[in-house]
């Protein structure tokens, strides 16, 4: 029965964007996601002051606004559907 569904199961990323003094992340779905991570990666290292990051995206949400001040942390997750 499960080798039945492995052949059928797809994987997709997303971008976890956690913020602070949230209490759970924005899930951002992306055409290409490694390259939005990477980016996202460099702003919280970055020390420069605080801007506003505008990206759209392909899920749910369509369009986010974020200041980079409020970044504290940035995941690329994997998933896997039908």
């Amino acid at each position: 029965m499960v080798q039945q569904f492995q052949g059928q199961m797809k994987k997709r990323h997303s971008v976890l964007v956690f913020l602070k003094g949230a209490t759970a992340p924005l899930v951002l779905y992306f055409e290409n996601p490694f390259a939005v991570y990477e980016e996202l990666t460099q702003v919280v290292k970055s020390p420069m002051p605080s801007r506003i990051i505008e990206k759209e995206t392909i899920g749910p949400l369509k369009k986010v606004c974020i200041n980079s001040s409020e970044v504290c942390a940035v995941a690329l997750q994997e998933e896997q559907y039908m």
